[in-house]
């Protein structure tokens, strides 16, 4: 399995076809396996890259995730861009890989082509999705089909994995409130922002709301009226050309 070292950890990725790269951001408790149902899809239109954060999937161990882990993804998602010696990548993140692809394009615009942020919060943390985190995460860890997702992520530690995201999206929450270190009005490329109105964590009007009041100055909003967390598995017959249609230019 292709690995790259970064902070003397070891972080997998992999690429799938050919053409423009882009680059696929998983969310938290969960690895680029998250990716599988769209890949083959993807692929027919790119180079899709997936990659492992660290202490996720099959990347390296960590004994503690950062507290701002949203932006210490980012800067291993940069090293990866910087290892293939790629340019003007298109990013994909879904949920916390959402912000993570943000982050990549605030800190290095010269890297990115266009960005896709799929079901995310926002600029700030929910505290209602904070502060319940641990019993959230203690009743999905009893759900069969939730433990099995988590297993198949990441492997026979995956509770562990699990309690490590959990603990560090409640201390960022407790130390930085913010998931960005600049303003996203300094964002220059096209952003196609997504999600769902049935999204388990946040539904009805939440994503129109939300994405409306971003200052983010080029951006297209896309919310479907069906489907989970997050949209573009749910959704993905829809999302898929929708992701073509805006990474080629093309009105729809």
């Amino acid at each position: 399995m292709p690995y790259f070292t970064y902070q003397n950890k070891k972080i997998f990725f992999e690429e799938y076809g050919t053409g423009i790269p882009l680059l696929l951001l998983h969310g938290n408790s969960l690895s680029s396996r998250m990716f599988l149902p769209v890949v083959d899809d993807l692929q027919k239109y790119a180079k899709v890259i997936l990659i492992d954060f660290l202490g996720n999937g099959y990347s390296d161990r960590l004994s503690s995730i950062s507290d701002d882990l949203w932006y210490d993804e980012a800067q291993q998602a940069i090293s990866l861009i910087d290892y293939l010696g790629y340019s003007q990548v298109n990013l994909l993140g879904s949920s916390g890989g959402a912000l993570v692809a943000l982050n990549i394009a605030l800190e290095r615009p010269d890297l990115v082509g266009k960005i896709v942020a799929d079901s995310f919060e926002g600029e700030t943390p929910l505290e209602s999705f904070v502060t319940n985190i641990y019993q959230d995460r203690a009743i999905s860890k009893e759900n069969l089909w939730l433990r099995t997702l988590y297993q198949q992520n990441h492997g026979d530690d995956w509770e562990n994995v699990v309690d490590n995201d959990t603990l560090a999206i409640y201390t960022h929450y407790q130390n930085h409130k913010t998931f960005f270190h600049k303003n996203l009005c300094e964002l220059n490329l096209p952003v196609l922002l997504t999600g769902s109105k049935e999204d388990e964590f946040m539904s009805g009007e939440f994503f129109e709301n939300v994405y409306t009041k971003l200052p983010i100055r080029d951006k297209r909003i896309c919310i479907f009226e069906h489907g989970g967390h997050p949209a573009m598995i749910s959704n993905k017959d829809t999302f898929i050309p929708l992701v073509i249609s805006f990474l080629k230019n093309i009105e729809k």
